[in-house]
C-alpha cells in the first residue's frame, strides 16, 4: 500500500515538477511571513482569469480540429521538402502568437511526425521538430497571448498591446529571418505530402470558441473584465463540452498561484528583497535569461516581477531565456518527449540539434539587444 502510494508521488511529481517544487517553496516561505488574508492579495486574479479562459479557448479550437485542417490546407501547396519545412515550422511560429507556444507544439509536432512518415521523410526528423520547437518559442514573444509570462507581465505592466509588439518585434522579425535561412540550408527534393486524416468540426462548434476567443481578446484590450470573462467560458463549456473544460491545464494555474504566495512572503522580507533588486539593477535582461536556464522563463518572469519594474527588460530577457537549455521553456519539454517515445533512437542526436540550435539563436538575439 505504502510502495503504491510512494510510487504514485513518484509518477506525480515526475509529471508536474515545476508545480511541486512552486507548492514547496510557497509552503517554505511561509515561515517568513504565515498565512494571513493578505495571501489573496499576493495573487493576480485577472492573470489567471485570463489564462484559464486562453487554454481553454484554445482546447477547444484543437479538439474542433481547426489547427490541423489548417495545417492540411497549407500542406496541400508543398512539392518539395524544402516546402514542407516551411510550412511545418512556420505554422508554429505564427499560431503560437495566438493559440501560445505549448498548445503549438502539442498540436504541430505530432503532424509533423505523421506528415514526414507519409511523405517517407523520417530522417528530416530531428532538424524539423528542433525548428517547430525554437519557432513556437519565438513566435509567440510577440503577443500577450502567445506564452504564459507574456500575458502575465502584460497584465501587471500595464504596457498596451502595441508597445508590446513594437518592443519585441524585432527579436520576432530577425528570428523569422534566421528560421527562414536554417531551412534553405536544408537540400530540397520533390516530395508528395499527403495530408493527414482529420474532421473538422461543424460551424456552430467553431462559432462557439469563436465567440470565446473574441472575449478573451475582448479583455486583453481592458475592455471587459477578465474575470468576467472566465466566469462566461466555465459556465458555457460546463455546458456545451464538459471534455475541454476538464482539458485545461489546472497544474499551470496552480503553479501562478503557488508562486504568488512565494513572491509575496519574500517580498516582505526587507534584506532579500533589497539583495534581488540590487541583483537586478542594470542587469534585468541578463539575470532574467539566466534564471531561466535553470527554473524555466516562466517561474523566472513570476519571481523576478516581484523585486523589479523594469517590465521591458523582463519581457525580453524572459522571452529570450526560453532558448538555451532544455528546460528553459518547459513547452520545450513537450517536443522532446514526442521525439522520444517517437524515435527513442534519436534521444541524443536530437539534444545535441537543440542545443546548437537554441544556444546560437539565444546569443544572435543577444546580441540584438545588445546593439538596440
Amino acid at each position: 500500500m505504502k510502495s503504491g502510494l510512494g510510487q504514485r508521488c513518484a509518477a506525480f511529481f515526475k509529471s508536474e515538477t515545476v508545480l511541486c517544487i512552486a507548492a514547496v517553496l510557497a509552503v517554505v516561505s511561509m515561515v517568513f511571513n504565515p498565512p494571513g488574508p493578505a495571501y489573496a492579495g499576493y495573487i493576480d486574479w485577472e492573470t489567471l482569469a485570463m489564462l484559464f479562459s486562453l487554454m481553454a479557448v484554445m482546447k477547444g479550437f484543437q479538439k474542433a480540429g481547426l489547427f490541423i485542417w489548417l495545417g492540411n490546407c497549407l500542406l496541400r501547396r508543398t512539392d518539395t521538402t524544402r516546402k514542407m519545412l516551411f510550412v511545418l515550422v512556420f505554422l508554429p511560429f505564427v499560431c503560437s502568437m495566438v493559440i501560445t507556444n505549448d498548445v503549438s507544439l502539442i498540436t504541430f509536432v505530432p503532424f509533423a511526425l505523421v506528415v514526414l512518415h507519409m511523405a517517407g521523410q523520417d530522417w528530416l526528423v530531428v532538424p524539423l521538430v528542433v525548428l517547430q520547437t525554437v519557432a513556437a518559442n519565438l513566435g509567440s514573444m510577440l503577443t500577450p497571448m502567445g506564452n504564459p509570462q507574456n500575458l502575465y507581465l502584460y497584465t501587471r505592466s500595464g504596457m498596451s498591446f502595441l508597445e508590446l509588439v513594437g518592443l519585441m518585434l524585432p527579436y520576432a522579425a530577425l528570428s523569422a529571418i534566421c528560421l527562414a535561412l536554417l531551412i534553405l540550408r536544408c537540400d530540397s527534393v520533390p516530395v508528395q505530402a499527403a495530408p493527414v486524416q482529420s474532421k473538422l468540426a461543424p460551424p456552430q462548434t467553431l462559432a462557439v470558441y469563436g465567440a470565446g476567443f473574441v472575449l478573451c481578446l475582448l479583455a486583453i484590450f481592458d475592455l471587459v473584465p477578465p474575470l468576467a470573462v472566465a466566469a462566461v467560458v466555465a459556465v458555457v463549456l460546463l455546458f456545451y463540452d464538459r471534455g475541454v473544460l476538464a482539458k485545461v491545464d489546472y497544474s499551470l494555474l496552480g503553479t501562478f498561484i503557488a508562486f504568488f504566495v512565494f513572491i509575496g512572503n519574500l517580498g516582505s522580507v526587507a534584506w532579500f528583497k533589497d539583495f534581488i533588486a540590487t541583483v537586478l539593477e542594470g542587469h534585468v535582461v541578463l539575470v532574467s535569461v539566466l534564471a531561466s536556464q535553470v527554473i524555466s522563463n516562466v517561474p523566472a518572469a513570476l519571481l523576478l516581477s516581484g523585486f523589479t519594474n523594469d517590465w521591458q527588460g523582463l519581457f525580453i530577457g524572459c522571452n529570450l531565456g526560453g532558448l538555451g537549455t532544455l528546460i528553459a521553456s518547459m513547452a520545450s519539454l513537450i517536443s522532446y518527449k514526442m521525439v522520444a517515445q517517437n524515435s527513442p533512437e534519436r534521444r541524443n542526436t536530437y539534444l545535441v540539434w537543440f542545443t546548437v540550435c537554441n544556444v546560437g539563436m539565444l546569443a544572435l538575439l543577444l546580441l540584438l539587444n545588445w546593439i538596440l
